[in-house]
């Protein structure tokens, strides 16, 4: 069994308040094109999406990045046609907020995967070198075969991103895939 799980592919993420811009832009595409066909292939899939409240002293991104993915603002809205396939396949997606970079941390997500005998899982999003590398960390800790799609993660930072991407296979056994 396996399971997609797109990351943080919001307006704010992509040409917003915090945006990876033209290489997140450019994933758009491949994106779609994966979360559908792991929707009809009937997998699960997660659209773990990053979840802020305005001007929150306690969260440690607020000294560390501009607001962003505000609660109930646009910039929290899927990007381009992602929210499109989203509203095409709902019933069939499992949205879940998630307040830390790893889509782990303080969700039910290891309940949901463990609960349906996934052992691999799928990732793609933004930014690679943070939430899907942070993501990657935990599902490798927490004993996960991970598999990257390499056409489907970007991020503002290009050092960051290669970085990232060589880490997952050196360093996470992670298999980092271009197409299928």
């Amino acid at each position: 069994m396996k399971a997609l799980i797109i990351i943080d592919y919001t307006v704010d993420f992509v040409d917003g308040k915090l945006p990876c811009g033209e290489p997140g832009i450019a994933i758009e595409n491949r994106m779609c094109e994966i979360t559908e066909a792991f929707v009809e292939q009937q997998d699960f899939v997660v659209m773990a999406v990053d979840l802020h409240d305005e001007q929150d002293p306690y969260h440690p991104e607020t000294k560390l990045f501009p607001p962003h993915n505000i609660r109930g603002t646009a910039g929290r809205d899927l990007y381009g046609r992602l929210n499109t396939v989203y509203e095409q396949y709902k019933n069939n997606i499992y949205w879940m907020d998630k307040t830390r970079y790893s889509a782990f941390c303080g969700t039910d997500l290891e309940l949901k995967l463990r609960a349906r005998g996934i052992q691999e899982l799928h990732l793609i999003g933004v930014c690679t070198d943070i939430c899907v590398l942070h993501t990657a960390v935990d599902a490798y800790n927490k004993g996960f075969d991970i598999v990257i799609h390499e056409d489907a993660v970007a991020s503002f930072n290009s050092q960051g991103h290669a970085w990232a991407l060589q880490h997952f296979e050196s360093t996470l056994g992670a298999k980092v895939v271009r197409g299928w």
